[in-house]
């Protein structure tokens, strides 16, 4: 398997972290800027995890911990965009990438338990 830096999925959940992180640096519910950008960073962070572990098993279990946190996201991201924290149009976008990470991460994962089976 590729180096966790050549995954197109781990490239697109970072950009998505850090796009995240930049959107509420000056954001003073912390409360909720932590919340958020900790379940955005746990994407990328998990996939690395998981495949720096090695064994099929272990991938398979961490990068289903990414996807559930991308669950995490769209929640906090639907939120936001209902307290007015997240523009809509920008909080439509991060929903959409979220959506497609998670679904990368699906056939991901589903790819790596019919490897080891």
């Amino acid at each position: 398997m590729a180096r966790f830096e050549e995954l197109e999925v781990w490239k697109r959940a970072a950009r998505l972290s850090a796009d995240l992180y930049k959107a509420f640096v000056d954001l003073k519910d912390f409360g909720f800027r932590d919340q958020i950008t900790r379940a955005g960073l746990s994407i990328p962070s998990n996939i690395a995890e998981g495949h720096e572990r090695g064994s099929n098993k272990e991938i398979a279990n961490f990068l289903n911990y990414a996807k559930g946190s991308a669950g995490e996201l769209r929640t906090q991201i639907y939120i936001g965009m209902d307290i007015g924290y997240i523009e809509r149009e920008q909080g439509r976008r991060w929903l959409v990438e979220a959506e497609e990470i998670s679904k990368m991460l699906h056939a991901l994962i589903k790819a790596i338990r019919a490897r080891a089976s």
